[in-house]
């Protein structure tokens, strides 16, 4: 059955995919058949897509007409999602949405959002919530962590004669390069702009800025840690390589 499986999925994410074989095969079988399920719900959505669509139970579609999605999406159980907006909800290949998560294109029916762009090989986190007023532009291979949540929109205020619901919002947009990793727990707000390749903690508090590739941040609000690195072990010594091919630093012999 593993080995089934284990061609099936790998042609759906077009890259190698080998189950561990410790899994039981009555959880498999359970797996499967699930699975199958979804596959059938995807059919019976009515939503633009190729190829496979996964789509949880109790599932909550809004605007699915503003909906595009490639092959391989799932969208697990208990999410949902409203697409009414100017641009819609863009899902590529091998996209996952987790449980319970919440997005939304559209935060006020006074101004239509702009919406969501998703590329592929994209996990989003259960239990996550992604208000996409401003837009929403996340690159491919990128992983965001469980209870994160994304804020396109903010309020403008400054005039305190007028209560605040009454004057209006502004929006930059938020954009997650590709290749990143948004820990659990990660508020992104709106104007917030990360390059590829960034790790941003969990727990941190991502305000309006631009965060430099490869490169990590943590904190709240979000501080620069480091940069990332590559250590190559050789024959005499070890290679540093910075990801920005800023600089080459070799140590050892010769």
């Amino acid at each position: 059955m593993k080995s089934i499986l284990n061609f099936i999925i790998s042609r759906i994410k077009k890259e190698r995919y080998v189950l561990d074989h410790r899994i039981p095969n009555s959880y498999m079988l359970l797996y499967s058949m699930a699975r199958v399920m979804m596959v059938i719900r995807g059919k019976l959505s009515f939503i633009r897509h190729k190829g496979i669509l996964f789509i949880g139970k109790r599932v909550e579609i809004k605007a699915r007409s503003k909906m595009t999605f490639g092959v391989g999406v799932t969208l697990d159980d208990h999410t949902y999602l409203d697409a009414l907006s100017s641009e819609g909800l863009r899902f590529g290949d091998s996209v996952s949405v987790g449980k319970r998560t919440v997005i939304e294109c559209t935060g006020n029916l006074k101004h239509l959002g702009k919406g969501m762009i998703v590329g592929n090989n994209v996990g989003l986190g259960m239990d996550s919530y992604y208000g996409c007023p401003g837009g929403i532009s996340i690159g491919d291979d990128t992983i965001i962590g469980n209870y994160v949540s994304f804020h396109a929109e903010n309020h403008n205020y400054k005039d305190p004669s007028i209560p605040i619901r009454l004057q209006g919002v502004n929006h930059q947009g938020i954009v997650i390069g590709r290749n990143c990793w948004i820990g659990a727990k990660a508020t992104i707000l709106d104007g917030a702009v990360v390059e590829d390749g960034c790790i941003i903690a969990a727990n941190c508090l991502l305000p309006r800025g631009r965060y430099k590739a490869n490169s990590i941040y943590g904190g709240n609000p979000a501080k620069f840690i480091k940069e990332r690195s590559i250590s190559i072990p050789e024959d005499n010594g070890v290679l540093t390589v910075r990801l920005d091919a800023v600089e080459l630093r070799a140590t050892g012999k010769g």
